[in-house]
C-alpha cells in the first residue's frame, strides 16, 4: 500500500502563489502517474494536474496557466504551484498516484486543506 504524504496547504490570499508537496517513501511510484485532484464541499473530487508515466501533464482545462506540477528529482515526490489564486481554488487538495499497468490501482493521500480569503 503507497502512503501519500502532503504538505503545504494553508492560508493564502488571493493573488498569491502556495506550493503543495506530496511525498512517498515507496519509490515504486516512479513508475507511477502522480498529481492532484481538489474537493469542494458539496461537488465532486476534481482533477487540478497530474503528471502522467510517460511524461505527460493533465491539466484541468480552469487551471491552464495558473498551475505548475513537477516531480522530484527521485521521482517519489509531486509538486503543484498554484498562482494567482482566487476564492474559488478554496478546497481539500488530494495528492494522487496511479498505477497504470496491471493490477490498475489508486492511491490517495489524506488531503490537505487550502483556503483562499482576504
Amino acid at each position: 500500500q503507497v502512503q501519500l504524504m502532503e504538505t503545504g496547504g494553508g492560508l493564502a490570499q488571493p493573488g498569491e502563489s502556495l506550493t503543495l508537496s506530496c511525498e512517498t517513501y515507496d519509490s515504486v511510484v516512479m513508475l507511477y502517474a502522480m498529481g492532484w485532484y481538489r474537493q469542494v464541499p458539496g461537488k465532486q473530487r476534481e482533477l487540478v494536474a497530474v503528471l502522467r508515466r510517460g511524461g505527460g501533464i493533465d491539466i484541468a482545462e480552469s487551471l491552464k496557466g495558473r498551475v505548475t506540477i513537477s516531480r522530484g528529482h527521485a521521482k517519489n515526490s509531486v509538486h503543484l504551484q498554484m498562482n494567482n489564486l482566487k476564492a474559488e481554488d478554496s478546497g481539500v487538495y488530494y495528492c494522487y498516484a496511479r498505477r497504470d499497468y496491471e493490477p490498475r490501482t489508486e492511491y490517495w493521500g489524506q488531503g490537505t486543506q487550502v483556503t483562499v480569503s482576504s
